[in-house]
């Protein structure tokens, strides 16, 4: 299966959502890419921590940085990224990120392969991550095969001086 059309997406193209801490524009679904990839842009504003810490069973996650500086908790090892740098994140690692810096931040984030941008459509119809009741938001995790540790916020919000939730940009 492989895409049949060219397509380019401009600015402000693409359905626009709010995770609840971070924000999502929908560039490239996996039905355009073949399944190969899905592509998606997280505006973030400062210091907003973008997902408690979780794990994906089913996909990788690359996270090239447009603009301002993004944090990484990948396992134990925190890295640190601006413009022009990607942040690898691999399927089955416990990870989060977070807009590093005092002004905002934009990534366009690489899945591979896709389906995982569904989760995002999901996530944003139920009026993201904080305001998803928690038994929804497990069948969420369930059906994407993502584990996800809530209990882990607090620990990240005050070791890297984050902001949960973010607000919208």
């Amino acid at each position: 299966m492989h895409a049949t059309t060219a397509k380019v997406v401009g600015r402000s193209d693409g359905k626009a959502g709010f995770l609840g801490s971070i924000g999502v524009r929908f560039m490239v679904d996996g039905g355009e890419s073949g399944g190969g990839f899905a592509l998606v842009e997280h505006p973030m504003s400062a210091r907003a921590l973008a997902a408690p810490l979780h794990r994906h069973a089913r996909e990788d996650e690359y996270s090239y940085i447009l603009e301002g500086r993004v944090g990484a908790l990948l396992g134990e090892e925190v890295v640190t990224g601006g413009p022009g740098d990607l942040i690898y994140k691999p399927r089955g690692q416990w990870h989060t990120f977070w807009n590093a810096g005092d002004e905002p931040a934009r990534i366009l984030e690489v899945i591979s392969p896709a389906g995982f941008e569904r989760f995002f459509d999901e996530l944003v119809d139920l009026g993201g991550m904080t305001r998803a009741e928690p038994a929804t938001l497990g069948d969420l995790c369930a059906r994407y095969e993502v584990e996800l540790d809530p209990e882990s916020v607090p620990a990240l919000v005050e070791r890297f001086g984050l902001q949960f939730p973010g607000v919208p940009i």
